[in-house]
Formats: C-alpha cells, sequence, structure tokens
C-alpha cells in the first residue's frame, strides 16, 4: 500500500495462512467450512490466524475503494510454514528476498491486542512485545537389539522412556524477565492486589483460563510430544526416538540448553528439529502510543500492557532484519470466552463482534500509525 509520506520507513503487516490439522469428528462444525454460528466465525485457523488475515484483508479492500492512503508504505506477507517452525515460509522469504522488507522498521501481527476483562470498565489489552525462542528436538537412543524374551540392561527405550520422563516432570525455575515484570505490575494495578515475586502463578491464577499461557512464559519449557520405537512386540529394538517441543524464553538460551542437557543423560543423542531465537522489544515509542490510542478510542476501559507470548510467530524471522515486532491483532473478547484453549483445540472459533471491533481498531491506527 502506497502512503502519502514515501521518505518514512514502511510498516510491515505479516500473517500465515497455514494452520495445524483438525480431526472432523471431534467438531461441531466442519474445521474447514468457515461456518457462522452463534455470532462466531468456526473454523481451524480462525483465531490462529486467520482472523488478523481477514481483518487485514478487509481493511485494505475497503481501503482501495473508499481511496483511503496511509500515512507511510504498508507492506503485505501472507506466507505459508508458520505452524512448521517457519522455514520454509518466513525464514525463506527473509533470506532469499530481504529486498522485499530493506526499509521496514516496525511490524505487526498475530495474537496480541485481545482483552482480559477485570471488571466491566476494566479490559487489559495484552500487546505481544516478546516471545519465547523455539527448540523442537528429536531425541535418540541406542541399545542392543535382541529377543523380547531375554533380559535386557541395555534397552533403548528404557533409555529414552527415563530421559523421557525427566524432562516432562521437570518444572524449570521462574525467569521474570522485563516484560513480564511490567505484566505482572499492570496485573498488581488492575486487580488491587500485591504479587509476591517469588510467587507469581498464585496471583495470576485469577487471571481465568489465559492464566496458562500467562504461566507457561514465567519459566522455560519443554514437553515430549512424540515417541517412535520398534517394529514388532517381541523384538527389542536398537533405537528409540522421540520428540520434545521446547521454548526458552529472552536471554535464557544457554541456561535452557545446559538445563535441558542434564535432563536427557547419557546415551541419549539431542538434535534440534527447529531451533530459532527468542524476541524481545520494549512497549514504547510512537507505534505503541497509537495502538493504545487506538484501543482507548474504541473501548474507554482499554488498558493495554505488554505480554509474553509462550509460542512462537513469523516474529523470529522478520526480527532478523532489524524489524522491531509487535503482536497486534485486536480483538475485544466475551469474558466467558476461554481464549487460550481455542489456539489448536477443537471448535476453533471467533465473535463476529470482535472481527468488526479489531476492523476498527486496525482502521484507527494504521491511518496514523
Amino acid at each position: 500500500l502506497e502512503g502519502t509520506d514515501r521518505s518514512r520507513p514502511p510498516l510491515l503487516i505479516h500473517g500465515h495462512l497455514d494452520v495445524v490439522p483438525a480431526d472432523p469428528a471431534e467438531w461441531s462444525v466442519h474445521p474447514f467450512s468457515g461456518e457462522e454460528r452463534d455470532g462466531y466465525v468456526w473454523g481451524r485457523g480462525s483465531v490462529d490466524m486467520k482472523d488478523m488475515d481477514a481483518m487485514t484483508l478487509a481493511l485494505v479492500r475497503d481501503w482501495a475503494r473508499t481511496g483511503v492512503r496511509p500515512p507511510r508504505d504498508i507492506v503485505l506477507a501472507f506466507v505459508a510454514d508458520e505452524e512448521a517452525g517457519g522455514t520454509l515460509g518466513a525464514r525463506w522469504i527473509v533470506d532469499e528476498h530481504p529486498d522485499l522488507f530493506a526499509d521496514c522498521s516496525e511490524a505487526i501481527s498475530e495474537v496480541g491486542g485481545f482483552s482480559l476483562t477485570v471488571r466491566d470498565d476494566l479490559r487489559l489489552y495484552l500487546v505481544q512485545t516478546a516471545e519465547k525462542g523455539l527448540a523442537w528436538m528429536r531425541l535418540t537412543a541406542g541399545g542392543k537389539p535382541g529377543h523380547g524374551s531375554f533380559v535386557h540392561d541395555d534397552n533403548a527405550v528404557t533409555r529414552l522412556a527415563e530421559a523421557v520422563a525427566r524432562i516432562g516432570r521437570h518444572h524449570f525455575p521462574v525467569v521474570l524477565t522485563p516484560p513480564m515484570r511490567d505484566f505482572i505490575a499492570a496485573v498488581s494495578d488492575a486487580y488491587g492486589v500485591e504479587i509476591d515475586l517469588d510467587d507469581p502463578e498464585a496471583a495470576l491464577g485469577r487471571l481465568g483460563s489465559i492464566s496458562r499461557m500467562i504461566g507457561a512464559a514465567l519459566r522455560n519449557t519443554a514437553n515430549p510430544t512424540m515417541l517412535t520405537a520398534g517394529y514388532k512386540a517381541n523384538v527389542v529394538p536398537g533405537t528409540a526416538s522421540a520428540t520434545v517441543d521446547g521454548r526458552f524464553l529472552h536471554g535464557q538460551q544457554e541456561e535452557f540448553e545446559r538445563q535441558l542437557a542434564a535432563l536427557v543423560g547419557e546415551g541419549v543423542q539431542r538434535d534440534w528439529i527447529v531451533h530459532d531465537q527468542a524476541v524481545e522489544t520494549t512497549f514504547d515509542g510512537p507505534l505503541v502510543e497509537q495502538m493504545v490510542a487506538a484501543l482507548k478510542a474504541e473501548d474507554d476501559g482499554a488498558r493495554p500492557v505488554p505480554f509474553t507470548m509462550s509460542g512462537g510467530t513469523d516474529a523470529k524471522s522478520f526480527e532478523r532484519l532489524g524489524i522491531r515486532c509487535f503482536g497486534f491483532s485486536p480483538l475485544r473478547l466475551p469474558p466467558d470466552l476461554d481464549f487460550a484453549a481455542l489456539f489448536h483445540g477443537v471448535d476453533e472459533r471467533v465473535p463476529v463482534e470482535s472481527l468488526r471491533f479489531g476492523i476498527r481498531v486496525l482502521d484507527r491506527f494504521l491511518r496514523v500509525a
């Protein structure tokens, strides 16, 4: 989109078009129907992240019809492969065609900007300023193969299972990053409670379902997700493997890998499937002020605050070009909606009124950003 002031650095709006799989048998509607029912748009990707893609395209189309021009150029990038780590999507285009984004200084994309209701006249809007690093890994254990009826002290399945259990049961220590400290301070003020920084999880429980997402940003995490071993009931295999989804906070990569090595133990090899950086910026500057103003103009009970996303986005790739990245997909949500459960969940859906709200906010924001 061509802006009125071509001397200013462009703003990037990026989104991914791929989604995770869905089993129609588990859903109330077909997950790829895009059905509108009961005030919601239902379907896989409606929250992650075709809501933002749709709001952006709806606004761009309206501007094209009415002749609106933003104050600076806006670069739109819709990519694939984000749910698989982004190697063939955002990372590829950043590596192979960086000239497409050469002058972009800032970017917005998915997740941030949604509301958390404190009371009727106060809603926190969580703007993503940080996200955890990605460390998907494959663990492989070797052992002596043989007949399943023998005694086997060198069993690859046993060795792998012990490592997986250690990782899955481990409780990584709390690490308070700067954006998380800011978020805790905002929560403390909004709810009028004192939060013990040595035990913040106790107080964050009052945030309801979203506390699962927030709590995961208090520490590094590692969750076993897949296991593979053997080919017959009476044969002890020579190898066994597991997949683990690891995430680390900004500034915690070396410590996380040290923690992980201790948990994996001897005799198990670790190989990265996808390994990518954590991203963090500050909640300040003109762009942030314009986000705040746009939200408050549409909701006089809005109080925007920074937060750290427990998962990851394509910001990991675009940040490598020196672009300052935010999660800003504005949605005013119903107080009783379990929003966190909808990410990759069954019956993923987004309220129609939330989409209309988001388009209005983005319109205000992008007219001045």
